[in-house]
């Protein structure tokens, strides 16, 4: 923090200065703008409140964002499930997480929960579980829907896990890891498959999904 013409400023990385002057969120006061790194005094979005104190937490939070980096520590797992079969599989590993010890554990049904909630869960952690049943040799749509949401706006720096689920001929993790193809830094740590319903040896796979991720 700095003093300059009777305002207190903060200087912030020249990465987030430059992302909120694209955007328009920043207002540098006049005669206190060094070379290269503006000083903030206030962040005026288009949408949303001006913010004029406690800028320390909300640059942070913009750095945080601008470099994909991890905001909290725990794990997001997004799922869909037809008969029930892959929630079961899902609450079972939610349990073994939780009882692993990990920080935060955030479950969205991609069926019937808000989308923009889930996505959101998706990058504010650095690992992700998807899991999903085989629907016409591909993924079911809504899963598909949220990947896609994932990729269009540069998922990234992330550790991601797959549960898939099919009767016959499972194809689901290896049609969602190729919608990671074009992502950066995405580690693939393993998948476990169910065929229709979860057995021992699966529940054996999950145990050392969630000790790898907790």
């Amino acid at each position: 923090m700095t003093a300059a013409a009777g305002i207190m400023v903060r200087r912030i990385p020249q990465r987030v200065s430059l992302l909120l002057i694209s955007y328009g969120l920043l207002k540098i006061p006049e005669k206190i703008v060094p070379p290269a790194i503006p000083a903030v005094a206030v962040i005026c979005p288009l949408h949303g409140p001006v913010l004029s104190e406690n800028l320390g937490y909300y640059l942070n939070l913009y750095d945080i964002w601008s470099s994909y980096g991890v905001e909290s520590e725990g794990v997001c797992i997004a799922y869909t499930s037809v008969y029930g079969n892959t929630k079961k599989a899902v609450e079972y590993l939610a349990e073994q997480l939780r009882a692993d010890g990990c920080a935060k554990v955030a479950v969205n049904d991609l069926a019937r929960c808000d989308m923009a909630e889930a996505v959101e869960d998706a990058f504010r952690y650095g690992k992700l579980v998807l899991a999903t049943t085989t629907y016409n040799g591909s993924i079911f749509p809504f899963m598909r829907d949220f990947i896609d949401h994932l990729t269009e706006r540069g998922y990234q720096k992330r550790t991601v896990a797959f549960i898939e689920n099919g009767s016959w001929a499972p194809t689901a993790a290896r049609n969602m890891a190729k919608m990671f193809e074009n992502s950066k830094d995405i580690e693939q740590i393993g998948t476990v498959t169910i065929r229709s319903a979860m057995t021992d040896e699966n529940k054996a796979q999950l145990d050392a999904l969630a000790k790898e991720l907790a």
